[in-house]
């Protein structure tokens, strides 16, 4: 099986400082991977480094997606070859409208892919069936992005962009934080809904519960920029017992 992500040897940092210090991970098709670890492991520096943020820099490594060099791609082309980042901290977009910012991002995608852009009927039968997925109210499609609302909400509206856009590989950064038990269920049912064999996604956590609503098929620790340990649900259960502290490889 071909690999859908494949990162070899990746340092990267910000500013002058190296957070990464050499990450080799291999996702394949219909994979789900958390990625677990304590504050300043470097968890959020690897989501942020794969998404193209122009203030990381990569000084050495490489990384393949879908057969392609991600590194050598803009943000812009990241989305459009099917990679979306779910932000552990949601901006705010004051003055754009739900519906109006994901009508731009869905037809930017099907630009980029050579498809026409969706008639008005046939993106609001979509957008119904979205939010229903994540549990978000119709007269959420009016508000703001992101503008008042709680911690919940905008982890919610996350996943809801995910659905919209249909990505091959989600990076969800910390996307349980702060969630109470209904809004995390929601949260789980949403990606639930959105696996398949050919989809792949990395969950970036410090703690098992939204990994025992999603079960991975890897869990991954990495502390001070590398990873010291790979397997399944029993690695997420030491951490739980022992804490990040107990697991040295």
């Amino acid at each position: 099986m071909e690999n859908l992500l494949e990162i070899i040897d990746l340092h990267a940092g910000i500013e002058d400082k190296e957070i990464l210090h050499g990450i080799n991970l291999t996702v394949r098709p219909g994979e789900i991977h958390a990625v677990m670890g304590p504050n300043g492991a470097g968890k959020s520096t690897l989501g942020s480094v794969l998404a193209g943020r122009p203030d990381y820099t990569v000084t050495s490594g490489s990384v393949l997606f879908n057969g392609k060099d991600l590194l050598a791609m803009t943000p812009e082309e990241r989305s459009w070859e099917g990679l979306f980042l779910s932000f552990q901290y949601p901006i705010e977009i004051p003055g754009v409208s739900i519906t109006n910012f994901m009508k731009a991002a869905v037809n930017a995608r099907r630009k980029a892919r050579g498809e026409q852009e969706l008639a008005p009927a046939q993106f609001l039968k979509l957008l119904k069936e979205k939010m229903a997925l994540v549990g978000m109210k119709g007269e959420f499609a009016k508000r703001e992005v992101n503008v008042g609302f709680s911690g919940g909400e905008k982890k919610r509206g996350e996943v809801f962009q995910m659905a919209m856009l249909d990505p091959l590989f989600s990076i969800l950064d910390e996307t349980d934080s702060g969630l109470d038990v209904d809004a995390l269920k929601i949260v789980a049912d949403g990606v639930n809904a959105l696996r398949s064999p050919e989809k792949s996604a990395v969950i970036i956590t410090h703690y098992k519960h939204l990994l025992e609503l999603i079960t991975p098929d890897v869990v991954h620790v990495l502390k001070d920029g590398r990873i010291i340990a790979t397997g399944g649900m029993e690695l997420a259960d030491r951490i739980e017992n022992d804490g990040f502290e107990g697991i040295n490889g």
